[in-house]
């Protein structure tokens, strides 16, 4: 694919360029709670805007539903990305209607506008080719190049991400040059001992990518709400966790398949428990307990991995050569369950190995929780486009800027 570097030796000036950017950010009403996604776009609008490129930027943010919604509105994003820059950002309040034409017009040399959430617009996402396709063709009017930048977003057969860099001659920016670059890692050429680590809330969220890296790496470290159907699997009682009861079977053939294969399962030997799910906007104390994992009592819920698991996984990864790590071990945002996902990032501080943070949440956590980010290899924007790209899977945003 060409880069952004062949587009800015081209010469950019008085072009419109538009830049398909990932700017979902989390929100707190109108207060952005993680500027992470916005930051990681930045080298590529400001070098297209100090090359002298109008530069129109477009985005998504959350799931309206292709109407417009003033709760899932770009206009914080908007904002930031102006006091990022150091310069005035126009901000249009559709995506290709009267407020957008106007706004790309206004533009001068080495300006930049935000349009409204793409998703406003029902041709985006829509399932319909031709409906999709002429939600583009109005983009298109909107510039003269293409440039991708929006990783989050590979994933989708979306009308900006797919359909659109069919209509203009398209360049990838500097976020999906390295993101890519970096997956390469993950994927080809590994140096080992590779160790994986998945968190989050749901196993099916995960299969795809556990059944890939069976092929692939050397053990896997298993957090979160997910850990409570392989803790189930293996027939042990989990309380009022999180259990996804029809996964069961798949896991229990997972892990028949990484002893077969050599690949070590890791799961929680304690974990933390509390009676009901944490308070996140007050914080208030929740009670928390931490039990072995195998003797988990009735009507607690598992919201953590406990201090002995803590220890076990930093274990599991302090001779790493590699590690991918994607979801967080408990529920972070509350104090009481935050220490699993501490350890881990404290553990991939501490390790020499080339670590990746693959996901919205695990990055979230990374900054949350204080840690400097570049004391990792690298922080993806991305938590299903990475997903997928380990899976082996095509990612429509990708090809798309092939030629």
């Amino acid at each position: 694919m060409k880069t952004i570097d062949e587009l800015l030796a081209e010469g950019v000036a008085g072009k419109r360029v538009f830049v398909r950017a990932d700017l979902n950010v989390p929100l707190d009403g109108t207060t952005i709670t993680d500027d992470g996604r916005i930051r990681a776009v930045l080298p590529t609008i400001a070098k297209l805007a100090e090359a002298g490129a109008r530069v129109v930027v477009a985005s998504h943010l959350g799931r309206p539903k292709g109407a417009p919604d003033p709760a899932f509105s770009l206009a914080p994003a908007a904002a930031r990305l102006g006091e990022l820059l150091g310069a005035d950002v126009a901000f249009a309040t559709d995506t290709v209607g009267e407020s957008a034409r106007a706004a790309v017009a206004g533009l001068a040399d080495g300006q930049v506008a935000v349009i409204e959430n793409l998703r406003f617009n029902a041709g985006e996402t829509s399932k319909d080719d031709a409906e999709r396709g002429a939600f583009a063709d109005r983009l298109a009017e909107l510039a003269d190049v293409y440039v991708g930048d929006g990783f989050g977003a590979v994933h989708r057969k979306h009308a900006s991400v797919f359909d659109l860099p069919a209509r203009l001659p398209h360049y990838a920016g500097y976020l999906i040059a390295t993101e890519v670059g970096v997956l390469r890692k993950l994927t080809t050429d590994v140096k080992r001992p590779y160790a994986v680590v998945l968190g989050g809330a749901k196993v099916s969220d995960k299969l795809g990518v556990i059944d890939h890296l069976l092929e692939r790496a050397d053990r896997i470290l298993i957090g979160g709400g997910m850990a409570y159907t392989f803790l189930k699997a293996q027939g042990h009682e989990v309380g009022s966790s999180l259990l996804q009861e029809d996964q069961i079977p798949a896991v229990q053939e997972y892990l028949r398949r990484a002893e077969e294969k050599g690949v070590e399962f890791v799961l929680p030997v304690d974990v933390v428990v509390a009676p009901a799910f944490p308070d996140l906007k007050t914080k208030a104390p929740a009670h928390p307990a931490t039990v072995a994992a195998d003797a988990m009592p009735e009507g607690q819920m598992g919201l953590d991995n406990g201090p002995e698991t803590n220890k076990l996984y930093a274990s599991k990864l302090a001779d790493a050569a590699t590690v991918f790590w994607n979801g967080p071990m408990g529920v972070f945002e509350h104090p009481d369950f935050a220490d699993g996902t501490r350890a881990v990032a404290q553990a991939l501080v501490d390790s020499p190995a080339f670590s990746v943070v693959g996901g919205g949440d695990s990055a979230a956590a990374v900054r949350i929780l204080g840690f400097d980010e570049n004391a990792f290899g690298h922080i993806s924007t991305g938590g299903g486009a990475s997903l997928e790209y380990l899976e082996g899977k095509t990612l429509p945003g990708l090809a798309a800027l092939e030629d």
